[in-house]
């Protein structure tokens, strides 16, 4: 199976050196010297990573055959792959691999049903639940544990105590200081 683990940025100084979004929870793991990563593009690839360091707070990282910043700058936006194998669990048993979260059904406290994850999206201060729901349309969720009560995998569930109006416009109440006339 692959797993995707980075994505890599902006060339960092003239030796080839790359910054990296990290895109897994065992970095140490996935992203150590010696790791050998498919590529998407492939013909990017596939990449050995010679060494890496954390620099102001950023993983670095430097690939056997790029030496120089016009090297690692052909690199950008190159997402690293690595094969897992499917019946390898994370370390942590509140993490998750995206293939485990994935056409779970997405359920309220009480059984009704939201919808099915059909995508995982991994933004910087989170990752968000692309939900599809039965009539077609999509609704975010966010991966917190304010929201997500549950994933249960035996039962191929998630679910969820969403704060009104994340599932249903509908259900938000709007308080406004101004009055029904709209005077501003």
């Amino acid at each position: 199976m692959e797993l995707v683990v980075a994505r890599v940025g902006r060339a960092h100084g003239i030796k080839g050196e790359v910054t990296v979004e990290v895109r897994t929870d065992e970095p140490e793991l996935r992203l150590s010297p010696g790791a050998v990563l498919r590529t998407e593009p492939a013909s990017a690839g596939p990449l050995t990573i010679e060494a890496g360091r954390v620099h102001s707070g950023r993983l670095l990282l430097r690939f056997a055959g790029v030496k120089d910043r016009t090297g690692a700058e052909a690199l950008r936006n190159t997402l690293l792959i690595a094969d897992v194998d499917p019946a390898e669990l994370p370390e942590d048993e509140d993490e998750y691999y995206d293939h485990q979260l994935m056409d779970l059904d997405v359920v309220l406290e009480d059984g009704t049903e939201i919808g099915r994850i059909t995508e995982i999206s991994h933004l910087p201060s989170q990752d968000l639940f692309i939900v599809e729901r039965p009539d077609g349309t999509e609704v975010m969720i966010p991966f917190v544990e304010e929201i997500v009560a549950e994933i249960d995998l035996e039962e191929q569930r998630c679910v969820i105590t969403p704060p009104p109006g994340l599932i249903d416009e509908r259900e938000a109440v709007i308080d406004s200081t101004r009055d029904a006339e709209g005077d501003a």
